[in-house]
C-alpha cells in the first residue's frame, strides 16, 4: 500500500522493524536500511538497474533477508516544488512494487540528498572513483534518515 504522509506510513508499520530507503536513478538504485528501532539509516548497496521485474526481485530478496517492514522512495521533486518526469517514474515504480509486496511504501522529498551525500564524501576525503561507487546508496541513506527523523518527531508529539 502506498501512503502519502509520514504519519500514515508510521501508522501502517509494526512497532519495530527495519525500513528500506531507495534512491531510484535511471541506471542504478541506491539502498539504505535502518536498524529495527528506526534510529539510524545505513547505506547498504547500489543495484545496477535491469528490468523492473529483476530489480524488484532483488529488492524484495534483500528486504526479506533484512526483516524490512516498509519502503521509502526518494521523490525527485524539482527545486520549484513541481513534479516532473522523474517523479512520475518513481511513482510508477512504487505502484508496480505495491503489486508485489504487502509492505507499506511512502515517498520522501529527495531534493539535495545527492548534494549532501557528495559533500559528506568530499569531507571524508573520498576519492572520485570511490564517490562514484557509493554516491547512490549514501544518498539513499540521507533519504531514509530524513524519514526516520520525521517518524521520531511524530512519535515524540504523540
Amino acid at each position: 500500500m502506498i501512503l502519502d504522509t509520514p504519519q500514515a506510513f508510521r501508522d501502517a508499520l509494526p512497532d519495530t522493524g527495519a525500513i528500506m530507503g531507495l534512491d531510484l536513478g535511471t541506471a542504478t538504485i541506491g539502498l539504505a536500511i535502518s536498524d529495527v528501532m528506526r534510529s539510524v539509516a545505513t547505506p547498504v548497496d547500489t543495484i545496477r538497474r535491469k528490468k523492473f521485474g529483476v530489480d524488484a526481485a532483488k529488492l524484495l530478496e534483500i528486504s526479506g533477508n533484512r526483516l524490512v517492514t516498509g519502503f521509502v522512495l526518494g521523490l525527485p521533486i524539482n527545486m520549484d516544488g513541481s513534479e516532473g518526469p522523474r517523479c512520475q517514474a518513481t511513482r510508477a515504480f512504487a505502484r508496480n512494487l505495491e503489486r508485489l509486496t504487502p509492505l507499506p511504501i511512502t515517498f520522501w522529498d529527495e531534493r539535495l540528498s545527492t548534494v549532501a551525500a557528495e559533500r559528506a564524501l568530499l569531507a571524508a576525503d573520498t576519492s572520485r572513483k570511490r564517490r562514484a561507487e557509493v554516491i547512490d546508496h549514501v544518498a539513499a541513506g540521507y533519504i531514509l534518515q530524513g524519514l526516520l527523523d520525521r517518524l521520531l518527531h511524530l512519535r515524540n508529539e504523540a
